[in-house]
């Protein structure tokens, strides 16, 4: 496992421990993995995993939580340097559909294994997985106040492109016929095609971020 979204985390021990948890949850599920099977993958013993991590759903928050900060930072940058709405959307997108499939196996992991985390973790994650909802969202309502978007209902739409996006990381595979950014092409495409992209909008019709 090379991912390189553990690259900040000290010391070398750690991370070899999240990158072994990664590989682990991925393959097996989350209850299904022992501590044994990933202190094994990381070259360790079973007993070096509780110096850096109490226990493994402090490896799986850990996992989740770097995961969802990077995907919102991925896609907070890509708004921030579209200039427009219709910009800013099929660049979010692509973006977060790239960060998905380059980064699958943390990604299904980061996705799919939520419902094991504790309680106060659980919220931690689910509060920064709103982030995302927000941001998009927010890029969806420029967009119809613009004229630019032609949107019913903006909460759902929002909701079947986040399900989208993520749902990349489920079935995405490098040997696949796509590379990550076709992928992202082609979903930025649909993206649009889903708010109804009307085009440039009509003279007289600004958005005070579009």
């Amino acid at each position: 496992m090379t991912d390189a979204s553990f690259g900040g985390v000290t010391p070398d021990a750690a991370r070899r421990l999240l990158l072994g948890a990664v590989d682990a949850f991925a393959e097996r599920g989350f209850h299904a993995t022992t501590t044994r099977d990933i202190a094994g993958r990381a070259g360790m013993s079973p007993a070096a995993l509780y110096i850096h991590y109490r226990t493994k759903e402090e490896l799986l928050f850990h996992i989740s939580r770097v995961g969802h900060e990077q995907s919102v930072a991925v896609l907070a940058e890509a708004v921030e340097q579209a200039p427009d709405c219709a910009a800013r959307l099929a660049a979010a997108v692509r973006a977060f559909v790239r960060w998905h499939a380059e980064h699958h196996t943390t990604a299904r992991v980061v996705q799919y294994e939520l419902a094991a985390l504790e309680p106060e973790h659980y919220e931690l994650i689910v509060a920064l997985r709103r982030r995302s909802e927000e941001i998009l969202r927010g890029v969806l309502e420029d967009g119809v106040a613009s004229g630019r978007f032609a949107v019913d209902d903006i909460r759902g739409t929002t909701l079947a492109l986040m399900s989208l996006c993520v749902d990349v990381a489920r079935w995405f595979r490098p040997e696949g016929r796509r590379t990550p950014d076709e992928v992202g092409a082609l979903y930025a495409d649909l993206a649009l095609r889903m708010a109804g992209d009307c085009g440039a909008a009509p003279a007289g019709v600004t958005s005070s971020s579009g």
